[in-house]
């Protein structure tokens, strides 16, 4: 099962709540940080075309210098994409494969840019209204809401979203709503996965 949504909308508190049903999740987010380790060969390149500004103190990758600059530059968007895309991909369906329990969620906030959404029987989609998700999105992470909208213009349009959608949660309450609304859809899930393939 794919879970998408756009930045803020909830996907990985989501997630944590499949999780708590000891659903195995794997994340694209985790993914995305996993291939790009000190000392591996992605980590280098991004140094050497973008420069050693887009290192912390600790050599780990300054994720929030990078993110400034890919997301004021599509051409440099574009370059980061070419490089990790298929990096991450391969981590996806290597932890995909290894799962073991009833289905697997796939978290990615560009599961149908991606067209990883081919990859799963069914696509749930997180959806908030834009307003919440800049609120939201500029006091979790601290960025201006201009980088935030930068943001949200390069992930694929709300309307695009909900159209490839199987499931939708609208995640625009309480924690706990959300929690009531994945624990119906996990009930769901379950009950699909012990029909017969025809």
């Amino acid at each position: 099962m794919g879970l998408t949504g756009g930045i803020g909308s909830g996907k990985s508190a989501a997630a944590e709540r499949f999780a708590a049903h000891g659903i195995a999740c794997v994340d694209a987010d985790i993914a995305s940080r996993a291939v790009v380790e000190p000392g591996t060969t992605a980590l280098s390149q991004i140094v050497d075309y973008f420069g050693q500004t887009m290192l912390n103190d600790d050599k780990h990758l300054n994720r929030s210098a990078l993110r400034h600059v890919v997301f004021a530059d599509t051409n440099k968007r574009q370059w980061l994409q070419q490089l990790l895309h298929p990096l991450i991909t391969n981590y996806l369906k290597t932890h995909i494969a290894q799962a073991s329990s009833a289905y697997v969620v796939l978290v990615n906030p560009l599961l149908i840019e991606t067209r990883q959404n081919h990859w799963c029987d069914r696509v749930l989609v997180i959806d908030v209204p834009e307003a919440l998700q800049l609120a939201r999105t500029t006091a979790r992470d601290n960025n201006t809401p201009e980088q935030v909208q930068n943001i949200m213009r390069a992930q694929l349009d709300r309307k695009s979203r909900l159209e490839a959608a199987d499931d939708i949660i609208v995640n625009d309450q309480s924690r706990s709503q959300l929690a009531q609304d994945v624990d119906h859809l996990h009930n769901i899930y379950e009950q699909l996965c012990q029909k017969p393939l025809v």
